[in-house]
């Protein structure tokens, strides 16, 4: 019985001796309770962001996190004079005492985030507070500053940089193989890094949260500050759920109460109150998996107490196999919550757990009783008008108290005449399998909307933009923008010829959305025009090289008469001699020795195809009319709404990885951004009727060849 060996089984030898594990074992066995993997470090670092009272995040993403995790604010900073304990464990700014866990409204407070980061993977700050002159970098590993390079000291350096803080984590789990190969796929965990930025974008529509794969243009997802946050639950998670969202506040006084980040001294007076906020779907929204946001005093936990009891109130209002999505925020007393019983803070434990969930549970039975008066149901019907047509027929029933008989004033309307949009606004994209689920659209994790910022139209006293701006207005056609307006997307049909289809009412029209497109960006230049934003091109490349590569691949150079090299020279001249009004009015910013460092930026959501720039700047020289002001401003905004505008050029298949994953972001890009844009700021001209929208269908005339067979 008293027998060990090495590995703690029985030998003869007598019981192993107990010893102290060093230092370094200890840190990387808890830190390896912390960070499970890339999702749940950024969930820390983004609850870093917060605290620092941040209103802009920034996220990039390499490889899923596993090579390059980094994360930007615009909070407070941290001093230099603390940077040197930084990532030492339990080192922090949220605790003094013990006591101070029970009034805890902040997320971090052990310190510990940093520090285990920094054991399983290599990690650099940047900080920058508003008292201080520069930046401070430092790099850390194993809890403690190191020199960037040998033979230098680990002090921080100074550095570039704006308020706030940039940490960047490169190979994650580097020293730990064994919980790097237990990791899924890269598209798997960035998945789930998409997941947590969205939950912590929807809690906090205050803040501006902005998340992208490194190098892309595109970002994955984007969300600037709103309102609310059911707004900020349409914008993130589809038109499908935000047009079915209902709002059910609870509270222990038995009314909605309020929902600051900060509690007041009345809530520290009575532990007994809390509150709760919660968006749910309507009966009439269906999913295969329930989405369940849960967020207490702030906090984005797990409770599967709670989660059962919602999905028993649903189970009642929906068919079997079918969830909703809940979002679901609670506050309580600090001093009734045990925010420390989980390393990762995944779990907590309040007092009066099974009374709150009751009391919510009964307010969303409630508000979803009040909705069932209307449900919407999907039946086949064989009518008297049309005995061989079956349709899909989507009816509104009421079960309210109604007459014994109908009004023969109320006119019938047939089927031919009603507006036929899917219960799930559904899309051409939609039924073809989806392998990367952040760009489906519906009811997954991420939604597919983009908030658009508003554009305002800039002063200007210049008799040719004031003449330009009055024939957009006289050359419109007010039924066309109308169908523009309030069109619904049906899909691409062919991008290499960038057509696609929209409905409006009853109708069904076949758009070139290149045309559309370009046309949209002109007005967009035209609106502002001398207050454009800025794409900034870093490193800024040599324009006579830009040029070079868009005269070489130009056929027919050779009947100008001229040698490619002299016609890089002149356009190169020309676009010199320009640099300062390209500056002032359209925010192209050319240096002295011919650097190209800013181009105009007319939608912020939107980003141009930069492979189209060498041959933007080639045409700049002999399509734009310099000589005079209207043309030359005219022409040059032409030009850029080329430039903006999709091309076949971004769908041209190609067995390179890269070049199919640059097709689908573009794509994307176009169907979610674009025609979004479309609809709110295109103001369409008569000229677009000839070629580029034609009508192709029209429900009652389908209803009336059918009726024929």
């Amino acid at each position: 019985m008293g027998e060990q060996v090495q590995d703690g089984s029985p030998t003869t030898s007598g019981p192993l001796p107990i010893q102290r594990l060093h230092e370094s074992l200890i840190n990387r066995i808890a830190a390896g309770e912390i960070i499970h993997r890339p999702a749940s470090a950024l969930k820390e670092l983004l609850e870093n962001s917060l605290d620092a009272r941040a209103t802009s995040i920034r996220v990039a993403i390499k490889d899923g996190g596993m090579k390059l995790l980094q994360i930007q604010d615009n909070g407070c900073g941290i001093r230099k004079s603390d940077l040197p304990i930084l990532a030492e464990r339990f080192t922090t700014s949220k605790l003094k005492t013990f006591s101070d866990l029970s009034r805890l409204t902040t997320y971090g407070f052990r310190g510990e985030a940093l520090a285990s980061v920094s054991h399983v993977a290599h990690m650099s700050v940047v900080t920058k507070t508003k008292t201080d002159s520069c930046a401070w970098k430092a790099y850390y590993s194993e809890g403690v500053l190191i020199p960037p390079k040998a033979g230098q000291t680990p002090d921080p350096k100074p550095c570039a940089g704006n308020d706030g803080t940039i940490i960047t984590i490169e190979d994650m789990f580097y020293n730990t193989p064994t919980r790097l190969s237990a990791l899924r796929s890269s598209s798997e965990e960035y998945a789930r890094i998409l997941d947590v930025v969205t939950k912590y974008a929807v809690h906090n529509p205050k803040v501006s949260f902005l998340c992208r794969k490194a190098g892309s243009p595109t970002p994955e997802l984007s969300t600037s500050p709103t309102s609310d946050v059911g707004q900020a639950i349409r914008l993130l998670y589809g038109h499908s759920i935000g047009k079915e969202l209902l709002h059910v506040e609870v509270s222990s006084t038995g009314a909605g109460g309020s929902h600051s980040r900060d509690t007041s001294a009345d809530d520290l007076d009575d532990p007994e109150r809390w509150s709760a906020e919660a968006y749910c779907t309507s009966p009439n929204y269906q999913a295969k998996k329930i989405v369940f946001l849960l967020f207490i005093n702030h906090r984005l936990v797990e409770s599967s107490s709670i989660k059962r009891a919602i999905e028993s109130v649903y189970s009642g209002v929906l068919p079997k196999g079918a969830f909703p999505f809940v979002y679901l925020s609670i506050e309580v007393d600090p001093r009734s919550v045990d925010v420390n019983v989980h390393p990762t803070k995944r779990e907590v434990i309040f007092l009066n757990e099974e009374v709150i969930t009751e009391r919510i549970s009964d307010g969303i039975q409630q508000k979803l009783v009040g909705q069932s008066h209307s449900r919407v149901f999907e039946y086949q019907e064989r009518t008297k008008e049309n005995v061989r047509l079956q349709g899909l027929i989507v009816c509104s029933l009421s079960y309210t108290r109604v007459p014994h008989f109908y009004p023969s004033s109320v006119p019938k309307l047939y089927s031919q005449h009603k507006v036929r949009t899917s219960l799930h606004d559904r899309t051409l994209e939609s039924m073809i399998p989806v392998t990367n689920p952040s760009r489906s659209d519906g009811g997954d994790a991420f939604g597919s909307a983009t908030a658009l910022r508003d554009i305002q139209e800039s002063s200007c006293n210049l008799t040719s933009i004031s003449k330009l701006r009055q024939s957009v207005r006289k050359s419109v056609h007010r039924d066309l923008t109308e169908i523009i307006k309030k069109h619904t997307l049906v899909g691409i049909v062919d991008k290499h010829r960038c057509l696609s289809l929209i409905q409006h009412a009853t109708k069904l029209y076949l758009v070139n959305h290149a045309a559309l497109a370009e046309e949209m960006f002109y007005q967009l230049a035209l609106m502002q025009f001398g207050s454009c934003r800025r794409i900034k091109l870093d490193p800024p490349p040599p324009l006579r090289t830009l040029l070079k590569l868009a005269v070489d691949a130009e056929p027919g150079t050779e009947r100008s008469g001229l040698g490619k090299n002299e016609i890089v020279d002149r356009i190169a001249d020309t676009l010199l001699a320009q640099r300062v009004m390209l500056t002032e009015y359209f925010a192209m910013d050319i240096t002295p020795d011919g650097e190209v460092q800013t181009l105009p930026h007319l939608l912020k959501e939107y980003t141009p195809d930069l492979n189209k720039l060498p041959a933007f700047l080639m045409r700049l020289g002999p399509q734009v009319r310099w000589q005079s002001e209207q043309e030359c401003l005219y022409t040059f905004m032409r030009e850029l709404a080329y430039f903006y505008s999709p091309s076949p050029s971004h769908f041209i298949p190609s067995m390179s990885a890269g070049d199919k994953t640059q097709e689908k972001s573009a794509s994307w890009q176009t169907e979610h951004i674009l025609f979004q844009a479309l609809r709110r700021f295109l103001v369409a001209p008569k000229s677009l009727l000839e070629n580029d929208v034609v009508q192709v269908a029209n429900l009652p005339d389908l209803y009336r060849v059918f009726e024929r067979c």
